[in-house]
């Protein structure tokens, strides 16, 4: 994992997905800038060794947060202890996210179409409505949410995973622009194609070597996270920082 610098010392991070793919990285790349993670996950087991990793890399340890998203409730459970231990949340990045069947619209069975909505787009809803109050007190918030270019080029099979990708996107931008007046930014972040099960699963044909690792985001997340900066969008694409990073 590339050393960052502390640029994040001291700063309170909750990360949801956080025990893989590119929310794993993330994680693991926020807490090597001095934040501390709060990391949020399905399995205890998948947690602890991300927590081996951090301690590993940074001497530090995260706090755990065992959490299934299908069932978002508990996030108002999690505001609360939140709220009661740390006072306040810098950090924010919804990693989480589920893929689903890749079928026509009309073929997709009602229970995989709730699970879909539940985990990409009223689970962030619920996210943010837990959050907002934690997110309020920081001095400087940052609310990052992974979105993709599904959302914005709908193609035929991916009708379920682009509508709550393309709600995610317009829930995130009404949120930052409701915060205009406050210190807390909310931004949408597309990584486009990387080397995670989820890109395996939609395309098994592919090559993966071709694509980039997820450890790549973190630097521009790490920067989208700086109380010292203030982000210029409401949609960060990875493809084109990484395009202006190479013309600096």
């Amino acid at each position: 994992m590339e050393s960052h610098e502390q640029v994040l010392k001291g700063r309170v991070t909750l990360v949801t997905g956080a025990t893989r793919g590119i929310g794993e990285a993330i994680a693991l790349g926020l807490a090597d800038a001095g934040a501390h993670v709060i990391a949020l996950g399905r399995t205890q087991g998948a947690l602890e060794n991300l927590d081996d990793r951090i301690f590993k890399a940074t001497g530090e340890h995260a706090t755990l947060v065992p959490l299934d998203l299908r069932e978002p409730e508990g996030l108002d459970v999690l505001g609360q202890a939140l709220h009661d231990r740390f006072g306040k949340l810098d950090i924010l990045v919804a990693a989480a996210g589920v893929l689903g069947p890749l079928t026509p619209v009309g073929h997709l069975d009602p229970k995989g179409w709730d699970q879909i909505v539940t985990v990409n787009l009223t689970a962030n809803w619920r996210l943010i409505r837990a959050m907002d109050p934690l997110l309020r007190k920081s001095d400087a918030a940052r609310a990052l949410f992974l979105t993709s270019g599904a959302a914005r080029r709908p193609r035929a099979f991916w009708g379920a995973y682009a509508a709550t990708k393309a709600g995610l996107e317009a829930l995130v931008a009404c949120y930052d622009d409701e915060m205009e007046h406050t210190s807390v930014r909310a931004i949408s972040v597309d990584p486009g194609a990387m080397r995670t099960r989820m890109r395996a699963n939609a395309y098994p044909g592919e090559d993966p070597m071709t694509l980039p690792e997820p450890s790549e985001i973190t630097p521009m997340i790490v920067e989208l996270a700086r109380p010292d900066r203030v982000p210029e969008s409401r949609l960060a694409i990875f493809r084109d920082w990484k395009a202006a990073q190479a013309a600096a």
